[in-house]
C-alpha cells in the first residue's frame, strides 16, 4: 500500500483530517515527568493510546527527541503506532534539504531506521535533493511551500522574472510538486506544506496541485483558522491533513493530560469535518 491509499484509508475509517503533532518539550511533560527525557515515550505513547481513532496521522517532530538523545525513544514510539494503530500513518517531521549521498542517507534514516511512512523536506536545493527519497515507491515526501511562519515571506513570497508567468516562489514549488518532481503520476509521493494561517494561499496551492496531499499546520496554538483552512484546501481529491500539536498535547499540565488531549483532539477533528464544503457531498473521503 502507497503512503497516499494508507492516507486516505486512515481518514476515511476515522472520519478524519486531523494529524496530531509529536512535539515532546520535557518542560511542559506532566507531573513527575516534567523535565525528564526519559519519559518522553511514555508521554507521547499516552498521546497515541487516547487519539489513535481520531486521526489521520501522527507527526513526530525529530528536534524534540535528539536534542535530548531519545532517538531511541523515537523508533520505540513509531514501533507502537505500527502496533496500537497500524492504519494509522506516520509523518516523520525532519525538514530534511540536502544532496547526493548525504540525502540518501537521511532517505534511510527516515525510512529504514525509524519506519516512517513520510518525511517532511525543504525543496530549495532542488529536485536531486528530493529524488533519493522517491526511491522509496511506497513512501511520501512533504515539501515545504507556504510555511506558517511570517519570515517565509523572505523568500516563499517573491516573484521569479525568470519563470513564465512570473509566479511566486511557493507557487513554483506547487507547480513543480504536482508535475516534474512527481515522477509517476499514478503513484503521488509528493504532497505539500502549507500553513493554516495563510487560507488564501492554500487555495492557490490547492489550484496549483490538485490531487497533492497538503500537510497544514499552525492550527491550534499558532491561531490558524480550522473551518477556513479546509474550505480552502478541500477539493474532494487530494488528501488535507491538519496538524495540531502543543493544543492537544498540553492540553492539561495534570494525572488528566491524556484524556484531556483526546478531548482537544475530538473537538478539532468534528470542527475540521463540518468544516468540509456542502457542495462536496458528505460521502467524500478526507
Amino acid at each position: 500500500m502507497t503512503f497516499t491509499q494508507q492516507l486516505r484509508d486512515a481518514a476515511q475509517q476515522n472520519q478524519s483530517m486531523l494529524c496530531v503533532g509529536l512535539d515532546p518539550d520535557t518542560r511542559r511533560l506532566p507531573g513527575a515527568w516534567q523535565g525528564k527525557p526519559e519519559h518522553i515515550y511514555d508521554f507521547c505513547a499516552a498521546i497515541v493510546d487516547a487519539s489513535a481513532d481520531l486521526v489521520c496521522a501522527f507527526k513526530p517532530q525529530i528536534a524534540y527527541f535528539a536534542a535530548d538523545g531519545a532517538e531511541a525513544q523515537l523508533e520505540r514510539l513509531i514501533a507502537y503506532i505500527r502496533q496500537r494503530a497500524p492504519q494509522v500513518p506516520v509523518i516523520l517531521d525532519a525538514k530534511r534539504g540536502d544532496i547526493g549521498s548525504t540525502a540518501t542517507q537521511y532517505a534511510r534514516e527516515a525510512f529504514d531506521r525509524y519506519g516512517a511512512d513520510a518525511v517532511t523536506l525543504s525543496p530549495f536545493m532542488g529536485f536531486d535533493s528530493i529524488e533519493p527519497y522517491l526511491a522509496y515507491a511506497d513512501k511520501g515526501v512533504f515539501l515545504l511551500c507556504r510555511t506558517s511562519n511570517r519570515g517565509g515571506n523572505d523568500l516563499q513570497a517573491q516573484r521569479l522574472a525568470s519563470v513564465m508567468g512570473q509566479p511566486l516562489l511557493y507557487e513554483h514549488v506547487a507547480t513543480l510538486a504536482q508535475n516534474a518532481w512527481n515522477p509517476d503520476p499514478a503513484v503521488r509521493q509528493v504532497g505539500l506544506v502549507v500553513g493554516a494561517t495563510y487560507p488564501n494561499e492554500i487555495a492557490r496551492v490547492r489550484q496549483l496541485a490538485p490531487d497533492a496531499p497538503l500537510l497544514i499546520p499552525g492550527v491550534g496554538a499558532q491561531g490558524g483558522d480550522a473551518v477556513a483552512t479546509v474550505q480552502a484546501g478541500w477539493n474532494g481529491v487530494g488528501s488535507v491533513v491538519v496538524n495540531s500539536s502543543r493544543a492537544v498535547l498540553y492540553a492539561s499540565a495534570g494525572a488528566d493530560f491524556a484524556q484531556a488531549a483526546r478531548s482537544v483532539a475530538e473537538a478539532t477533528r468534528q470542527q475540521l469535518q463540518q468544516a468540509i464544503p456542502t457542495e462536496q457531498g458528505e460521502a467524500e473521503t478526507p
